[in-house]
């Protein structure tokens, strides 16, 4: 056996593929070698190629790690947990590497000044997208903000949510929608804490950001109990499928041939399908119902365009009093008859996308957060002797409380800069040849930042394995893309807009959580800490649940 193949059989071992107990695993292990076989056997010349390829002797060349494969290039590299094994392989080839994943050459950036160099200096040449399947099968053809090839379109719908969806007027105005399913939160754990039960913190977390999403973007909440999608939770179930979907690495989108045996081996093209038509079903009425109500049709005069994070108040007093939904509906109206290409599936697509970003986002925040308060006692008394200074016994966290708390704040950031929700930014790609500090990135190049090297270089950070919140009491360092060492949401074009969507969220259920409550592990787990493996996937989650038993807070 060849030692590339010798290295390809022990790394399919080593992601499980069990050849024995499944005789199906066998016909994938032979037709994967045949297809194999057939590339090298039409190969011509190696390697080649853009980014410091073999065939370059007239430019400086990237660092790229050995182990190179035969058709699978570095993918065997990536283990589990990337950006955990990409974060080990810049500590010996440095923060900025060549990686081959199979046909697709991607340079990985782990350090601040090349993170800078790519979304500040050279913003508009990294400003693609990759195509993704998954992507274009989920999200209308690409369609909404994320997932977009960078061009017309995108700035278009990039400037509709920052107007008039996330604008700060409108993201205010949805108080009231917070503070309403915070207050639900915390009588449900009451009446648990009465009880001594120790409960599901995550499930918890995973209920309230829906719920604020839904209200926030339809007006009323989907998902729990019988609705009329078929059932107990059958909208938030397709919800949380279409997010692990997205979160699916395909290994075919990097290896020619084998993309549909991949499908059909792991179901995907059917799970796909099933997801797609559900939500569509449930966008379609819900889409139906607002038209019917009729709250979108006012005419939106005097719109101001100018791009940017601050504008946008006039169109937003004008639209006080309606959802997410309505301020799409209107904006499709007005787009239509201006001649810009914002349709329904659009629509859809967009309300998608603050589903993908506003519930899973902010969850993992405020689970990280607890998790690391939990295994920091000293730090947990710390932030609950400062919420219950600001608002005392009588009343629950209120917004207007949250300027008062620096300290929450400042664990709000280190989580963030532990565990930031996307640990490898949504892929960019090169839009054209780009020349970054000597090194020649063609066209067509995918560039991965790994936001959780970034946020742990000691470069960067003193003690970057610490869980200290202390370290931003007196730090002007902030997560919205400026501070690059620091960039939990990305950063330039491609920065996530809807920071000022997620953020009240993750912080008045924090502060509302250790307001009224003390916590501790379950007892027969007291004495331990909380485990901290982390579960791969469009965000990275916490691998066990947080299961907690919360004690009544008695001043």
């Amino acid at each position: 056996m060849t030692p590339p193949f010798a290295q390809l059989l022990a790394w399919l071992h080593q992601h499980n593929y069990n050849f024995h107990a499944n005789p199906y695993n066998f016909i994938f292990l032979t037709l994967t070698s045949f297809f194999i076989f057939m590339v090298l056997y039409n190969r011509r010349g190696g390697g080649g190629g853009g980014c410091g390829g073999d065939n370059e002797t007239d430019r400086a060349k990237l660092p790229s790690p050995p182990g190179r494969l035969p058709v699978l290039g570095h993918l065997h590299r990536l283990g589990p947990l990337p950006h955990r094994s990409l974060w080990a392989l810049a500590q010996d080839h440095g923060p900025i590497m060549l990686l081959h994943m199979g046909r697709v050459p991607t340079v990985v950036i782990s350090s601040a000044h090349w993170a800078q160099q790519v979304t500040k200096a050279h913003d508009a040449s990294f400003s693609g997208r990759p195509s993704s399947r998954m992507a274009h099968e989920l999200m209308y053809g690409a369609r909404d903000v994320a997932f977009a090839p960078y061009g017309e379109y995108w700035r278009q719908v990039r400037r509709t949510c920052v107007l008039h969806l996330l604008s700060l007027r409108r993201v205010r105005s949805l108080r009231p929608v917070r503070e309403e399913e915070s207050a639900l939160m915390v009588r449900e754990i009451a009446r648990l804490a009465e009880l001594g039960a120790e409960f599901n913190v995550s499930e918890l977390v995973v209920r309230l950001t829906n719920d604020i999403v839904c209200r926030a973007a339809f007006g009323r909440k989907y998902g729990g109990g019988a609705d009329a999608e078929g059932g107990a939770g059958a909208v938030r179930e397709a919800l949380a499928e279409f997010v692990r979907l997205l979160g699916t690495v395909q290994i075919g989108e990097f290896v020619a041939g084998v993309g549909w045996i991949e499908r059909w081996w792991r179901g995907l093209d059917r799970r796909v399908g099933t997801t797609a038509r559900a939500l569509d079903g449930f966008l379609e009425r819900v889409l139906e119902d607002h038209r019917r109500e009729g709250r979108w049709g006012d005419e939106m005069d005097g719109r101001d365009c100018n791009d940017g994070w601050g504008g946008g108040d006039d169109d937003d007093r004008k639209m006080d009093g309606r959802d997410l939904v309505d301020v799409l509906l209107a904006v499709e109206k007005e787009d239509k008859e201006l001649g810009v290409p914002l349709g329904q599936d659009s629509v859809k697509a967009i309300i998608l996308d603050m589903f993908a970003a506003g519930t899973d986002t902010t969850y993992t925040t405020i689970e990280w957060a607890m998790t690391e308060l939990i295994n920091h006692p000293e730090k947990m008394k710390k932030l609950q002797d400062e919420v219950r200074s600001v608002v005392g016994t009588d009343r629950m966290v209120l917004e207007e409380d949250l300027n008062n708390m620096a300290y929450l704040k400042a664990v709000i950031k280190e989580t963030l800069r532990l565990h930031p929700p996307f640990p490898l930014l949504v892929p960019r790609e090169s839009i054209e040849d780009t020349n970054l500090m000597g090194y020649h990135i063609p066209a067509k190049t995918r560039v991965i930042i790994n936001a959780w090297a970034i946020g742990r270089d000691p470069e960067s950070w003193e003690r970057p394995e610490e869980f200290s919140p202390e370290r931003f009491l007196d730090s002007l360092i902030d997560y919205r893309g400026q501070d690059f060492q620091f960039i939990p949401f990305g950063a330039g074009r491609r920065g996530c807009p809807g920071i000022n969507f997620a953020m009240p969220t993750a912080e008045l259920a924090l502060a509302n959580l250790v307001h009224r409550f003390d916590w501790e592990l379950p007892g027969r787990i007291k004495e331990e800490k909380m485990d901290c493996s982390e579960l791969n996937g469009i965000t990275v989650h916490l691998k066990s649940r947080l299961v907690l038993v919360a004690k009544l807070w008695c001043s």
